[in-house]
Formats: structure tokens, C-alpha cells, sequence
């Protein structure tokens, strides 16, 4: 299993608060780049994933990952706190794709106290309003970006604690994603996610296996159903999408980040795994 050092453990607080609902948290196919967590207070609520339903009940907290369609669905008085976060940009491997984690998880007053403290201390990080549409922009989580990165540092050092001790109850009871039992492709997988900002070679992963390009080639596409290159460029477009959703770096820039030295060569790949280009994947975002 890829192992994350904590210490690249890089998520940052985009929103905090308390809602009160009442009968209308009802909100269709929503997707965003953060992470979502609920700690529910009172009544009742489904959450509908793309798998299953979930009954969303007081004392527990729920965990929706960045980038998975849901919808919400309340027929009565709803109470809870929630906490919107990301984990920014870094070359590791991320916990969705290291973890599957629990949906549901029971939380307890400990978790209640904590989700009191920093919604008291960041008023300011609190929804402009329910419905995703007024916040889940990319523009707006731009600005949500730039207030946490213009914090003070006890600030931020404070809340990555509380991320931290919120994060742990769901890594607790968190299975690790077994991708491949090759320990080989072990090796390759980890050597890949911890330069996806840098360009690499098919012969480099060959070495990083200790066997031939040829038989790397053709061991990586049975292990995984694609070629090496099919597997970088889509891992380097979806951080690609982050970037362009999250901060205001120009194409050229994200695609220099990624470590694509002709950003004309990273347009054409961005096009080909996501069928638009980045500029007009930025601009449906901003509409």
C-alpha cells in the first residue's frame, strides 16, 4: 500500500459553519473539488451517492470526497454543522485514491466541541448561503483559497490540527485501495505520484521496476487496462483540473507545474482526457 507522510498531509479549510434547515436542503447532482464533512445535530436527511443511500442521524459525521455527484434530500427540520476542505496541490498520493473511506462515522460530543471552537473562530468562513450554486464556483473558492492562505500562522497551524483530529475518525475505519498485489507496480505507482510534476520517462518506471521497457510496457497495460502514458496524462490532467479550478494560473503556468515544457502539447492532452480545452473547462467553472 502507497503510504502518505502526514507531514504532506496538505488540506486547508475552505468553509466552516452551522445550518439550520427546514425542509429545504434539497439540492440536485452536486459535485465540487473539496472535500465535504457533516457533523449532524438534529432531524433527519438522505444523502444519495452514486452506490448507495445513506440516513443522515444526530451524533455522526459523513464524509462526501472531493469530485463525487450527490444530491441531498430533507423533508423536515435539519441541524448541523459542516466543514468544507481540500487537499491542495503536492506530489504525493491523496487519501481518496489511498483509502476508501467510511461514509458514516460515529463522532461524539468531542467532535461536536470541536466543530463549535472553529466555527466560533472563523465567522467569516461561514456559506454566503445553502444553495451550492452561490459558493461552489471557481472564483468563489479562489477567494476561500487566498483568506486561508492570509491567515496568521498560529491560525492555520490551529486549524490543520482540527482537520487532522477530524480527518482521523474517518482514517480510522479506512481500508487501503489495493490497485495492484505486484510490488513492482508498487514501486512504480509511488514513483509516479510523487513526481507527477515532473516529466516522466517510460524507461525511468522500467528501471524503478527492474525490468525491460518492453516488458514494462505490456506488465503495466495487463496490471491496469492502460499504457504507462495513458496513466500519467490522465493523473497530471486531473491535477490539472484543481489547479485551474482553484487558483488563477495561467494554462501555461499549470501545464509548467505539471511539468509539460511545450504547454501547446498539454492543451492537446488536457483536450483529449477531459474533451475540452483548459480555457473552456476554466470558463464553463466561472459561468
Amino acid at each position: 500500500m502507497i503510504q502518505i507522510p502526514i507531514e504532506s498531509m496538505n488540506l486547508m479549510m475552505l468553509n466552516v459553519g452551522y445550518a439550520t434547515h427546514h425542509a429545504d436542503w434539497n439540492w440536485q447532482k452536486v459535485s465540487s473539488p473539496f472535500i465535504r464533512i457533516f457533523y449532524i445535530m438534529e432531524g433527519e436527511a438522505m444523502l444519495h451517492l452514486p452506490d448507495k443511500d445513506v440516513r443522515l442521524k444526530p451524533g455522526y459525521m459523513y464524509i462526501i470526497p472531493a469530485f463525487v455527484i450527490h444530491s441531498y434530500e430533507c423533508h423536515g427540520v435539519f441541524k448541523l454543522y459542516y466543514i468544507h476542505m481540500y487537499e491542495g496541490f503536492k506530489n504525493e498520493v491523496d487519501m481518496q485514491e489511498t483509502y476508501e473511506l467510511p461514509t458514516e462515522v460515529w463522532a461524539g460530543n468531542s467532535v461536536k466541541r470541536l466543530f463549535e471552537y472553529v466555527s466560533t473562530q472563523h465567522p467569516d468562513a461561514k456559506l454566503p448561503g445553502p444553495d451550492p450554486k452561490s459558493y461552489d464556483t471557481s472564483a468563489q473558492t479562489s477567494d476561500y483559497v487566498e483568506r486561508y492562505m492570509n491567515m496568521a500562522l498560529w491560525e492555520k497551524m490551529e486549524l490543520r490540527g482540527a482537520m487532522l483530529m477530524i480527518m482521523s475518525h474517518f482514517l480510522r475505519e479506512a481500508k487501503p485501495r489495493i490497485w495492484t498485489s505486484d510490488e513492482r507496480m508498487k514501486r512504480v505507482l509511488k514513483h509516479i505520484h510523487e513526481h507527477i510534476a515532473d516529466e516522466i520517462d517510460v524507461t525511468e518506471l522500467a528501471d524503478v521496476a527492474t525490468v525491460t521497457k518492453t516488458y514494462f510496457i505490456r506488465l503495466f497495460k495487463q496490471e491496469f487496462a492502460q499504457t504507462p502514458v495513458q496513466y500519467i496524462n490522465r493523473k497530471k490532467v486531473e491535477r490539472a483540473q484543481l489547479l485551474l479550478f482553484t487558483s488563477d494560473c495561467s494554462v501555461k503556468e499549470v501545464a509548467y507545474k505539471l511539468g509539460f515544457s511545450d504547454h501547446s502539447y498539454f492543451i492537446r492532452i488536457f483536450r483529449k482526457m477531459a474533451g475540452i480545452t483548459p480555457q473552456e473547462y476554466r470558463r464553463q467553472l466561472r459561468l
